[in-house]
C-alpha cells in the first residue's frame, strides 16, 4: 500500500460509516459496464458535489491487495459476477491532483516531473523484477502490461487545477498537459488501462492545447448523461436524512434544492450534511473562495453581465449558449463563456431543455446577496441599495415612492426589458424585489387564489411571521387602480390569510406612451 499505488480502501470506510452517508455505489456498476470506447470518464462538478468521496469509493473497489468486500455488501450496487469479479483486482493509481502540486511546490520541484517520479517508484516497488529506471509513467505502465499483463485503474481528483489556475503559457500547464497525453492518448494506453476517471470542477475544453483529454466522455453540470444522479443528492436521498435527523425538509429544500440534471431535481451534498447536523438552514459555502470566485467573474464587463445576473437572483431565467465553455477560468470572450463557468462552479444552475440558467436556491441567493453588502462599490451592490429602497416604501405603503424607484430600475439597470405585455413587466417587479428574498420565500407568479391567479405573490418566510403577505397585480397601458380592484374582485385577500395577519394589495400599470410606471398600494388586515 502507497500514497498513489493500491491506497486501499481506508477512507471510504472510514466515511461510509457516517451517520449521513448516502449510498452511490451503483455508479461502480454503470463504469463497469462501459466498452472501450467509453472507459476515459471525466466527470465534472462543481465543488462541494461529493467529488472526493466517489473518488475514494472508487480507489477501495478497484484497488488490488485491499478486501473490500464488507463495505459494498450492504449497498445498492449490483453484485453481479462482473462486480465480484472485479473487484480488488486491479493496480489502482490516485493522484489527488492539486495536492501533488502543493506539495511539489513544498519540495520546490517541478510538479509533474514530481509526480511521475514518484508513481514510477511506488510501481518499482510492486513490480520489482521490471527494471523501470527514470521511465516515465506512461512507459512504466506499459512495459508492466507487457511482461505481466497487469491492468490499471488511474484516478485523478482534482485533475483540472493546472488548467483553471495556470495560463496557456504556463510551463507547468503544458508539461501537466503533456503527462496526460503521454498517459491517455498513446495507443497502448487502451491496452494497460482498465478504467480512467477524471473527476473536478471544470468540463474538457476541446482545444488543440488539451487534445491530450479529448478522448476522454464527458460528464458535466450541462451534460451529466447517464450519471446525473450519481455525483450529488437527490431528492429522495435527502428526504431521507431529514427523516432520520429529525429536519424540516421543505426547509431544506427551498434553501438547497434547484440543480437539475437530466431532469432530476439535485443537491449539494455538503450543505445538506452540515443543515442536517446542525439543524441550521443557512449558507454554507465557503466565504473568502467563494467571494473571490465571483468578482473575478462578474468584474468582467461583458455587455449585459450584470444585467443578466440581476434577473437570475430576481427569480427570472437567462438564456445561455454553454456549448463553448472555457475551463481556464482565465480568459474569456463573452458573457455566456462567463455564465457558463458560474453553471459549472455551481453558483447557477442549468436547464439543458430551455438552455437557460437561474439561481437554484436561497443558499446561493445568500451567497450573491452577501458578496453584494461586501463589495458596496460595485454595480450589484447599489443595485441591491435600490432595491432595498423599493421593498421599504413598499412597507410604508408609500405608492409615489415605489412607482419612482421602479422606473429608476427599469431606466438604470434592466433598460433591455421592452414592455410588450404583462408579462415583461412582471420580470421588471420581481428584480425591482430582489432584497425582499431574505424575509419572503422565491415570488410566485400565477398563484392560484380566489376566484384567480395573482400575477406575483411574495409569502414571508416562517422566521419572520410579522411581515405581511404581498400580493402584485400587473396592468400595462390601463391603470394601476384597475389593477387593485381586480386584487380585490377576484379574493385574493381570503385565500391567502393564513400566511399573515396583513396583506398588502400593490397593483402596478405602465402606461406605454408616458413610459411611466404608477402604483397603488392597499393595506387589508
Amino acid at each position: 500500500m502507497g500514497l498513489y499505488l493500491n491506497i486501499g480502501n481506508q477512507n471510504f470506510a472510514e466515511f461510509s460509516r457516517t451517520q449521513y452517508f448516502v449510498d452511490k455505489s451503483q455508479l461502480i456498476n454503470k463504469l463497469l459496464k462501459k466498452d472501450i470506447t467509453e472507459k476515459f470518464v471525466c466527470n465534472s462538478r462543481a465543488r462541494r458535489f461529493g467529488k472526493s468521496v466517489t473518488a475514494d469509493m472508487l480507489v477501495a473497489y478497484f484497488s488490488k491487495g485491499a478486501d473490500s468486500r464488507h463495505l459494498f455488501a450492504p449497498l445498492k450496487c449490483v453484485k453481479d459476477a462482473l462486480f465480484l469479479e472485479s473487484m480488488n483486482a486491479y493496480d489502482t493509481i490516485f493522484v489527488d491532483i492539486q495536492a501533488q502540486f502543493k506539495e511539489a511546490e513544498f519540495e520546490n520541484e517541478e510538479p509533474n516531473r514530481y509526480i511521475s517520479r514518484e508513481i514510477v517508484r511506488e510501481l518499482q516497488t510492486e513490480y520489482a523484477d521490471i527494471e523501470l529506471g527514470e521511465m516515465s509513467v506512461m512507459n512504466a505502465l506499459s512495459a508492466i502490461y507487457d511482461k505481466k499483463g497487469s491492468r490499471f485503474v488511474i484516478i485523478f481528483d482534482e485533475w483540472d487545477y493546472p488548467i483553471r489556475e495556470f495560463g496557456e503559457e504556463d510551463p507547468h500547464r503544458r508539461a501537466y498537459t503533456e503527462m496526460l497525453r503521454g498517459l491517455f492518448k498513446n495507443n497502448a494506453a487502451k491496452s494497460y488501462i482498465r478504467l480512467a476517471y477524471l473527476t473536478g470542477i471544470m468540463p474538457i475544453v476541446r482545444t488543440k492545447e488539451q487534445s491530450a483529454v479529448n478522448n476522454f466522455m464527458e460528464y458535466t453540470m450541462t451534460n451529466p448523461m447517464d450519471l446525473a444522479q450519481d455525483i450529488g443528492f437527490t431528492e429522495e436521498e435527502v428526504f431521507s436524512l431529514c427523516e432520520r435527523a429529525g429536519v424540516d425538509f421543505e426547509q431544506m429544500k427551498e434553501w438547497y434544492n434547484g440543480y437539475d440534471f437530466n431532469g432530476i431535481a439535485m443537491y449539494n451534498p455538503l450543505s445538506v450534511v452540515r443543515a442536517v447536523s446542525t439543524k441550521r438552514f443557512q449558507q454554507y459555502w465557503s466565504v473568502t473562495g467563494t467571494y473571490g470566485d465571483i468578482d473575478d467573474l462578474i468584474s468582467r464587463n461583458f455587455d449585459g453581465l450584470r444585467e443578466d445576473i440581476i434577473r437570475m437572483l430576481s427569480g427570472n431565467r437567462v438564456a445561455v449558449n454553454v456549448s463553448n465553455g472555457k475551463n481556464d477560468l482565465q480568459f474569456f470572450k463573452n458573457k455566456s463563456e462567463v455564465l457558463t463557468a458560474l453553471i459549472h462552479l455551481g453558483y447557477f444552475a442549468y436547464d439543458a431543455k430551455t438552455q437557460e440558467a437561474y439561481v437554484p436556491n436561497k443558499e446561493i441567493q445568500e451567497v450573491f446577496y452577501q458578496y453584494m453588502e461586501d463589495n458596496e462599490s460595485d454595480d450589484l451592490s447599489r443595485f441591491m441599495k435600490v432595491s432595498g429602497r423599493i421593498l421599504g416604501a413598499v412597507m410604508e405603503g408609500d405608492a409615489a415612492e415605489t412607482a419612482r424607484q421602479i422606473q429608476s430600475v427599469h431606466n438604470d439597470f434592466v433598460s433591455s426589458i421592452e414592455y410588450n405585455d404583462e408579462n415583461s413587466l412582471s420580470c421588471t417587479i420581481m428584480i425591482a424585489l430582489i432584497s425582499a428574498f431574505r424575509y419572503y420565500h422565491k415570488p410566485i407568479r400565477e398563484f392560484p387564489a380566489g376566484k384567480g391567479l395573482a400575477d406575483i405573490v411574495y409569502l414571508p418566510r416562517s422566521n419572520h411571521p410579522g411581515r405581511p403577505v404581498i400580493v402584485v397585480e400587473l396592468k400595462w397601458d390601463k391603470s394601476a387602480e384597475a389593477a387593485v380592484a381586480q386584487i380585490r374582485k377576484k379574493q385574493y385577500p381570503e385565500s391567502l390569510r393564513e400566511y399573515s395577519g396583513e396583506i398588502l394589495l400593490v397593483g402596478i400599470d405602465y402606461d406605454k406612451k408616458s413610459k411611466e410606471h404608477a402604483c397603488v398600494i392597499e393595506s387589508v388586515r
